[in-house]
């Protein structure tokens, strides 16, 4: 009552207002309380559920489980590329803390549990490629110890994980590697592209090759793991666990054995190449290899901006493709185009004898047969067997060529040459067919210091023997051969064969059509395939000194390109067998490998003699390969 009364000693003029300071008081107090229990109610009535959720979601953490990645095996089944499940040790910088003075306690504790001195860690941090929010691999193959201790210490490493994952495990080691491919983390703008619509950052994504093209198939979906923890952040149980979908697998056209075969006969060159070996009637790619190679197991480790520049930088340049990015001129392997455009066109006729004197005054310019040969009186037969370049020099001169067209560009354009292939492959280059609109334009632009006159009919005499501008890929001169050998369908070719899921059922099967269907008449055919079986198997031809002695015939034609003042030509050779039913079409081609018998005939024989099991017994592995009966 003393709270509600006045002391009797306090002036009774003052007690009044005593008794107002009261009140106010008392009113104060009482909104206050109410405050408090309408906060309450809020609490736990109104937004019960809300903060129900938060406190579950405190001691609930969720995380992603990537689902293991597909299988790619050969056309037998053979395994190329599998997986090889690790626990990963990554870190998020952005999540660090903002403290000076913790965030080097916390990189130093890291360091130590990473093997990284603090120097190394941050060096780590400040040259891996990395993207805002992205993780970046510490470590790989944490040992339990490790491991147990991260788990059960996460308060003391935020921005931390420890995630377990899969890494690709390449079984025939560096063998079709620009084929395979790679696979690394989706990246920022490719999250905004439709097919990896349900990716997060962090999720791997083919990147390169095949593993890029059939990533949809090869992929899987993620799943789901939430575990209980303590208030301090370490893991008490698992509550639900959703196991992602594995990918499926990936059956190639590749066979192994032929693959392994064409590799190692053009690194025994020691010369940057490339080779292609396809049937010729499905566009299967049978074998295509590119040297110099890599390995591709350097692209599974963490890895520093610098380690990767040391790669990606090399002068020999073995990232690139060769075999479907290297355009080269071809030199004389290009004839049997020039010779398809000339006799559909008519320009000549496959009897008519040319007189070839060794040399041809084009423009006052006098040009020359390779090695100064004169070779008399040749018709289109002949001058693919002996590869006659005077022969080809007259019918460029001949050719109608002008704006966008002419006889022997359009004629190599319907075969494929100077426009992508169409292969499962992404980054395939186009080559170069030149026209004169392309090569004016170019003057007219002078942006280009190679071309430094408009176009001439000397360039139409290049090209009639694959020099000049021409660019090919081993690919597309392959793709040309085998429409020739099998009566004019352009095929596209096509390294996948099916998609089969873990179970080995048969999802999908990859049966691409052809782009188009020439006219080339049978006699056409048969005269340039019969002079190239000439070039090939008769005496005095320009590759018998290698396929003379094969046990059936074969119809290839030679190719030896001038690369540029002080440079090693470039050596080709392209080949369909057998010459009476053709069903492989195989190229090869060296850098400064020389004339095309010398380093890239041997490519092709080396090949040919695996896929037709020539010196091998009965049940060797390529005794079967080429047979009426297997299609691809």
């Amino acid at each position: 009552m003393y709270l509600l009364q006045p002391p009797e000693d306090v002036p009774s003029r003052l007690r009044p207002r005593v008794k107002v300071r009261i009140a106010v008081l008392a009113a104060l107090l009482i909104a206050a309380l109410l405050m408090i229990l309408l906060r309450l109610w809020s609490l736990q009535v109104l937004s019960g559920d809300h903060y129900r959720t938060l406190a579950n979601d405190n001691r609930v953490r969720e995380f992603r489980v990537q689902a293991p990645r597909g299988e790619i095996v050969d056309r037998r089944g053979t395994a190329l590329v599998e997986n090889r499940p690790v626990i990963t040790l990554e870190l998020r910088p952005a999540a660090l803390p903002s403290s000076r003075m913790e965030r080097r306690d916390e990189l130093a504790a890291l360091g130590r549990l990473a093997g990284l001195s603090p120097a190394q860690l941050r060096r780590k941090i400040r040259e891996t490629p990395r993207l805002g929010g992205y993780p970046i691999v510490l470590r790989q193959g944490l040992d339990r110890r490790t491991l147990f201790y991260l788990l059960e210490h996460r308060d003391r490493f935020p921005g931390v994980s420890v995630e377990p994952t899969y890494v690709r495990s390449y079984k025939q080691g560096s063998l079709a590697a620009h084929v395979l491919g790679l696979v690394g983390q989706v990246g920022p703008a490719q999250l905004k592209e439709p097919q990896y619509d349900g990716l997060e950052p962090g999720d791997i994504i083919g990147q390169a090759g095949v593993e890029h093209t059939y990533d949809r198939y090869l992929r899987g979906t993620a799943g789901e793991e939430r575990i209980q923890v303590d208030a301090l952040g370490r893991p008490k149980g698992v509550l639900s666990s959703e196991a992602g979908r594995p990918g499926d697998n990936l059956r190639l056209t590749l066979d192994l054995d032929l693959q392994a075969t064409g590799e190692a006969a053009l690194r025994s060159k020691g010369l940057p190449g490339a080779f292609v070996a396809m049937n010729v009637h499905t566009g299967a790619v049978l074998a295509m290899g590119s040297y110099p190679t890599y390995d591709p197991v350097f692209y599974t480790k963490p890895r520093t901006r610098a380690q990767y520049r040391s790669l990606e930088n090399r002068t020999d340049a073995p990232l690139i493709d060769r075999a479907d990015q290297g355009g080269y001129p071809t030199g004389s392997a290009f004839k049997p185009i020039t010779a398809t455009a000339a006799l559909e066109e008519g320009l000549i006729d496959p009897d008519t004898i040319f007189q070839d004197t060794g040399s041809l005054d084009v423009g006052g310019t006098v040009l020359h047969n390779a090695g100064g040969a004169a070779n008399g009186p040749v018709d289109m037969s002949d001058a693919l067997k002996v590869s006659s370049d005077v022969y080809f020099y007259s019918l460029g001169l001949e050719a109608r060529a002008e704006g966008n067209h002419g006889q022997i560009q359009d004629w190599a354009r319907r075969l494929g040459l100077g426009q992508k292939p169409g292969i499962d492959l992404p980054n395939q280059g186009p080559g170069l067919i030149p026209t004169p609109a392309w090569r004016d334009r170019l003057f007219d632009k002078g942006t280009n210091p190679y071309i430094d006159r408009p176009w001439t009919r000397g360039d139409n005499v290049n090209l009639a023997i694959g020099q000049g501008d021409v660019q090919v890929t081993p690919l597309q001169l392959a793709r040309a051969y085998a429409a020739l050998a099998n009566g004019g369908t352009l095929v596209t070719p096509h390294l996948g064969k099916r998609i089969e899921s873990i179970d080995g059922r048969t999802v999908e099967r990859i049966r691409p059509k052809p782009r188009r269907r020439l006219h080339i008449s049978e006699l056409t055919r048969e005269t340039i395939l019969g002079g190239m079986e000439r070039a090939a198997m008769e005496p005095g031809g320009t590759s018998y000194s290698v396929f003379g002695g094969f046990p059936f015939a074969i119809a290839g034609k030679t190719g030896t390109a001038e690369r540029g003042e002080g440079e090693a030509d470039q050596s080709w050779y392209g080949a369909v067998a057998p010459f009476r039913d053709p069903r492989i079409a195989v190229v090869a081609t060296v850098e400064r490998g020389g004339f095309g018998v010398e380093s890239a005939a041997p490519v092709v024989a080396r090949i040919l003699e695996r896929y037709f099991g020539l010196g091998q017994s009965a049940g060797g592995s390529s005794s079967g390969l080429g047979g009426a009966s297997n299609p691809e």
